[in-house]
């Protein structure tokens, strides 16, 4: 069976946010974490569809949701590398790769039972010491952390 490129295996949206690429995996994390499950408008969840660059992908759909600059971030940590379409009267006018950003705030919690951040009301700062290998650096105690074996805060 062939489809054309107008065929869609899920539908298309009008407005909103299109994120793809994320690992199968992944899929339902990413959308806990963005709280997907919370909208009051459409959303789609894809999993397990074939993809070129990462073997199994995973989709999710948000009609009428725009995430906030924090929202990505957070993402960054779970399944950095996927892609964000932004989408308006069903067309793609922003294409982006999600990034790890330099800096993270909040989003991550230090495994240090020692650290500050652990015994004090106060924001977690990491700072990414190594993109490619995934290592976060507490800005308070030091210690180094795998991203892919972090707890979110």
């Amino acid at each position: 069976m062939t489809m054309s490129k107008k065929e869609r295996l899920v539908a298309a949206i009008e407005n909103g946010t299109v994120i793809d690429h994320i690992p199968a995996e992944k899929t339902y994390q990413v959308a806990m974490l963005l709280g997907v499950f919370d909208l009051t408008t459409p959303v789609t969840i894809g999993v397990n569809y074939v993809s070129k660059k990462i073997g199994k992908k995973g989709i999710i759909k948000a009609s009428d949701k725009y995430f906030t600059d924090e929202e990505i971030s957070r993402l960054s940590v779970v399944a950095p590398k996927v892609v964000l379409n932004i989408i308006h009267d069903y067309e793609v006018v922003e294409k982006k790769t999600v990034e790890t950003p330099d800096e993270l705030r909040g989003i991550v919690k230090c495994n240090n039972p020692k650290c500050i951040t652990n015994n004090e009301p106060m924001e977690t700062v990491f700072n990414i010491v190594d993109k490619e290998r995934g290592i976060l650096k507490c800005r308070y105690c030091d210690k180094e952390q795998d991203i892919n074996n972090v707890e979110l805060c």
